[in-house]
């Protein structure tokens, strides 16, 4: 990830300083609280079995339970307090996150837009779990060395070499397991979202026997995944027995080196028990690292991933709240791309519609009809140009308060999950009486009532359970919806039938008369009847324009000599609309 690039995670971090601040010092009293065991140890040996004094045994027993509890009480309150940081830190950044990923979807980088909230769920978990405790806790190992030196500086600096043994491990564990556990992570993203794409297509996939196929090539992908993750897990392992083997022999040669000291009399028997117990401080934290690293590695991943996320797709600017629109469109030199591509598919498109005026777009498959529409409906960047609703640059409008005066039905119709009439309402609150208008309007009122619900039936995701053109009628409802004044419908008959064919051409004719901006994509003739203007798109740009009485006339007559003589190269019929202030 570039350096440079905005980091709004640690931005977001900053904000909750003074809450990290707490936890840091709610570990700063646990971790001295963590001295009391040994220095019970240290009082009971050198004081009560030296005394026999049962009251000393007592009370000391008292004081040492009561720093117990106390620290139980601080340990729950430090969780606590972190579970609900990593609730805020969710709260704070996922509305972000999913809007950036949403954007990523328009740009067309699918998979980062599907891993964006997966990696922010990993973030918050690993920052609640054992790993930030470690974090915390680490710092504070001098003082438990600091101790263990007052005791005797050969137990010290015995204490001392095994911290720094434990710390080459962890670093030996780091450099081992770091390639294999970053390749293991990106083979399972690329396996988990393949099968994910596979199982969206399933009908097409049992139909046509392509499963077993399908499969192997998942099955590579999640082998590879499996052997990467088995490498960095073998490598971790070996370094992790050998960790714990040496942080218990450790514990051992420091009680039989405090021996030697206390047969030697130059340190008590208490001070023998307490440094064995301040050592298993004084590694525990290091220990901990190192059990911890599986989880790191995979949260750095996802940290990297969404840093890069939210630094690709940053904050969309506050659009401008205008009047509603009327309907007029106006299109100037508009240059336009795939989503994700820089290779310009439309290019040097410009033309412009009054309200009320009804287009239909033509031109063969590839030509960039599709990308015109989602350009008109700013579902798109231009690379270049301009698309303006009554005069204001589309892009810049509002999307909130633009979208109710825009209807838009893409070639692929998408439902989601929920009932038919949330789905009809654009999710918003559902206004039955605009609800049913909008059916109505697009034929689809008594095809409803026959489903087991009503309005109120239930869809899956991608409208499950409706048949293609049912999910085109009423996705042509949803767009109809308000209604609004610009209207942009992409092959809306691809799916129907005869009755649906009529229900549109019913629906198209009274839209002419309630006087909306209507835009049409399609191959047929027969929903162009009617049509104000006609547009011709080859290859991306305008091959004719104007009235449609007009196009049609002249590109009948560019196609009828084509029949009876020789092919020659294709007329070039190209009519421009001057936009007022616009050159084009």
């Amino acid at each position: 990830m570039d350096r440079n690039m905005p980091n709004e995670i640690l931005a977001t971090l900053a904000a909750f300083r003074g809450g990290l601040l707490s936890i840091g010092l709610f570990s700063a009293v646990i971790n001295l609280l963590m001295l009391a065991p040994a220095l019970y140890m240290l009082q009971v040996y050198d004081r009560v079995l030296a005394s026999g004094n049962r009251m000393t045994l007592a009370m000391l027993t008292l004081m040492v339970i009561g720093l117990y509890a106390f620290m139980a009480a601080l340990e729950w309150v430090r969780g606590v307090m972190v579970i609900r940081l990593g609730a805020r830190l969710d709260m704070r950044l996922n509305q972000r996150v999913y809007d950036a990923a949403f954007e990523a979807n328009l740009k067309g980088q699918r998979l980062a837009a599907g891993q964006g909230l997966k990696d922010l769920t990993s973030l918050r978990q690993f920052a609640t779990g054992n790993a930030l405790f470690a974090f915390f806790d680490a710092p504070w190992f001098p003082l438990y060395l600091l101790v263990i030196f007052l005791f005797h500086p050969w137990l010290g600096a015995l204490a001392l070499a095994g911290a720094g043994l434990l710390t080459g491990l962890a670093w030996l564990n780091q450099r081992l397991s770091r390639v294999p556990l970053a390749e293991a992570g990106r083979l399972s993203t690329q396996a988990s979202q393949q099968a994910e794409a596979d199982l969206r297509n399933a009908e097409a996939i049992e139909a046509m026997g392509m499963l077993g196929a399908l499969r192997r090539r998942w099955l590579h992908v999640h082998r590879a995944f499996l052997a990467e993750q088995g490498l960095a897990s073998e490598r971790t392992a070996v370094v992790g027995a050998w960790s714990r083997g040496v942080r218990l022999a450790l514990q051992s040669l420091m009680l039989g080196l405090g021996a030697l000291l206390a047969v030697a009399g130059e340190i008590t028997p208490g001070m023998m028990i307490a440094g064995s117990i301040l050592l298993g401080r004084v590694l525990g934290p290091l220990d901990q690292l190192i059990g911890a690293w599986k989880q790191w590695a995979p949260a750095r991943q996802a940290y990297e991933r969404l840093a890069r996320l939210l630094a690709d797709c940053p904050p969309r600017e506050q659009g401008m709240t205008l009047p509603a629109p009327q309907g007029r469109l106006q299109v100037a030199r508009a240059v336009a791309a795939a989503p994700g591509g820089r290779t310009p598919v439309l290019s040097d498109v410009g033309f412009g519609l009054e309200p009320g005026e009804s287009l239909g777009v033509l031109g063969p498959s590839g030509s960039g009809k599709s990308c015109l529409a989602r350009v008109l409906v700013a579902a798109q960047p231009l690379l270049a140009g301009k698309v303006r609703l009554d005069g204001a640059d589309l892009h810049r409008w509002d999307k909130a308060a633009l979208g109710p005066h825009v209807g838009y039905l893409p070639q692929d119709v998408q439902l989601m999950a929920g009932s038919i009439a949330e789905n009809i309402a654009r999710f918003a609150e559902v206004e039955m009486d605009k609800v049913v208008a909008a059916a109505q309007l697009a034929g689809v009122h008594e095809l409803i009532l026959r489903l087991p619900q009503g309005y109120d039936t239930r869809l899956g995701e991608a409208g499950a359970g409706l048949s293609g053109g049912q999910k085109q009628r009423i996705g042509l409802a949803r767009a109809l919806y308000g209604p609004p004044a610009l209207i942009v419908l992409d092959e809306p008959n691809a799916n129907l039938d005869e009755e649906g064919e009529k229900a549109l051409l019913a629906a198209i004719a009274r839209l002419k008369e309630q006087h909306r901006t209507l835009v049409l994509i399609t191959h047929k003739p027969a929903l162009l009847i009617g049509a104000d203007k006609l547009l011709v798109l080859n290859g991306g740009r305008i091959q004719a324009f104007g009235p449609a009485a007009r196009v049609l006339q002249e590109l009948q007559q560019a196609a009828r000599p084509a029949a009876v003589a020789p092919p020659r190269p294709a007329v070039n019929v190209s009519y421009r609309l001057n936009v007022p202030g616009e050159t084009t």
